[in-house]
């Protein structure tokens, strides 16, 4: 499941995954909530907390994710990923170069800090 985050400034997006997420968490929950902040924004910055309730993705719940990243490429401004699995972290070390914006993986202590990059100007 992904639940949406609602104590962020106007200019970002969150959301924590609990549980094992598929792909109609995203129809549901993620894939509205990027369109609603596009209506606003040129450009999308999001905190996204994989805890230790998260479990895991489903195929269809990638195949979402790509859609979504690929759909709205030039959106994606700042991007925070915030866990303490490693899986998580290395994958974003191997494969954050691919996606446009800036990157950064927090540990879930770290939640207020990356809440914090996130709603400041890029570099």
């Amino acid at each position: 499941m992904i639940k949406l985050m609602d104590d962020l400034p106007d200019n970002v997006i969150g959301f924590e995954a609990v549980g094992e997420v598929d792909a109609s968490d995203y129809r549901s929950t993620l894939d509205p909530a990027v369109d609603v902040a596009l209506e606003g924004n040129d450009k999308l910055r999001l905190v996204y907390l994989l805890g230790d309730q998260f479990d895991g993705y489903t195929g269809g719940a990638m195949w979402e994710d790509t859609k979504l990243g690929i759909g709205h490429w030039g959106a994606w401004e700042k991007i925070a990923v915030v866990t303490d699995k490693g899986w998580v972290d290395d994958a974003m070390k191997f494969m954050g170069w691919m996606v446009p914006g800036e990157i950064r993986v927090y540990p879930t202590a770290d939640i207020v800090a990356a809440k914090e990059w996130a709603s400041e100007e890029p570099t």
